[in-house]
């Protein structure tokens, strides 16, 4: 029966065993052999990761055309207005392709939000604010590229959702095993 990690990705962690430029990896964090990454979070991106020692269930989770809905919980510098939010929704022209369209609305930061080490600059003079963005696609910094696009630049970037699991109830570095 192919087994499942959840794993709440603190930032500055890379998404693989292999250790590159003096940053920490799953490694440092996950001690099971034979478990891979369905898909990445950058080194600047925190939240959950699914790991899995079955290839086709790997496949399945980060293939986009299984269209796996993936929820971001984005805090952005400024407030984006309806505008801003309907152009995510209708999809982004980026440089090599146009995103398809996202779920995206405002919301409040999130209740018992762990601090990020280092902390997000902070600017006296320009609000920050919270988006919930669920894309079924995960380009290479597509969701940093998407706000930046509609000029509400991304400040800190949580992935809380892939499909049905969550961070729900999981600190940074945590992870758990289900089976599938």
């Amino acid at each position: 029966m192919p087994r499942l990690i959840l794993f709440n990705k603190p930032y500055g962690v890379l998404s693989q065993f292999t250790a590159v430029g003096g940053y920490r990896t799953l490694k440092d964090f996950i001690p099971m052999a034979g478990f891979y990454p369905a898909g990445r979070l950058d080194a600047n991106s925190e939240g959950l990761i699914l790991l899995t020692d079955d290839g086709q269930l790997q496949n399945k989770i980060s293939d986009p055309k299984h269209k796996l809905p993936k929820t971001y919980w984005v805090q952005v510098e400024g407030c984006p207005d309806e505008i801003a939010l309907n152009k995510l929704r209708q999809g982004i022209i980026l440089k090599e392709f146009k995103t398809r369209p996202a779920k995206a609305c405002m919301m409040d930061e999130p209740k018992n939000l762990w601090s990020r080490i280092p902390p997000i600059r902070f600017r006296k003079d320009i609000p920050t604010s919270w988006i919930e963005l669920t894309i079924g696609e995960g380009k290479n910094r597509q969701v940093r590229r998407m706000t930046a696009a509609v000029a509400f630049p991304t400040l800190r970037l949580i992935r809380y959702r892939i499909g049905a699991h969550s961070l729900k109830d999981m600190s940074p570095g945590e992870w758990r095993m289900i089976e599938v």
